[in-house]
This record gives structure tokens, sequence and C-alpha cells, in this order.
């Protein structure tokens, strides 16, 4: 099965190429293949996919991969179910 992709373009994930190291653990740990290898370096090709997990930051040695767990995707759909404007990175 395909990993689901959730809302459009709120995902709080960011990757610092600069201080990527290659060592693809954040690759190993995502649960939702966000990420992969370029030219010996990670990249995310799959951004939407992500669900704020934060595995792939909690991972990472060198400090590449930022995200904010729970303030896009996943507190915009609750915060919405419950009829709430709260601070996501969704407009919601």
């Amino acid at each position: 099965m395909e990993p689901l992709t959730y809302l459009k373009n709120v995902v709080t994930l960011d990757l610092d190429q600069d201080k990527c190291t290659g060592c693809g653990l954040c690759l190993l740990v995502c649960p939702q293949e966000v990420l992969s290898m370029n030219g010996g370096k990670a990249a995310v090709v799959q951004r939407d996919r992500c669900m704020e997990c934060s595995a792939c930051a909690t991972n990472c040695p060198a400090g590449a991969v930022t995200v904010e767990p729970g303030v896009g995707c996943a507190a915009a759909v609750i915060n919405s179910f419950f009829g709430r404007k709260g601070k996501s990175a969704c407009c919601c």
C-alpha cells in the first residue's frame, strides 16, 4: 500500500542539505517515505506525505532535519473537527 498524502503545503518539515552527512537514518525511520537519497545526501521528495511524527529530526545526528510535531496537518485536522482555529501551519 502506498503511503497516504495528507493536506497540501502545510508541513513544517525542513532539511538543511549543508548539514546533512548522508547517513540515511532519516530514511530508515520515516514511515511515509518522505525522504530519499540524492547525490549522497537526503532530500525531501514527498513533503505532503509527512505526518510530522519527528522521527527523522529525532534521529538525525547532524541536526539537518527539523519538524515541529503536531503543528501542521494533524493539528489543523483536529482543530477544525472541534471548530477551533489554533496555531498550525494550515489555514483551516
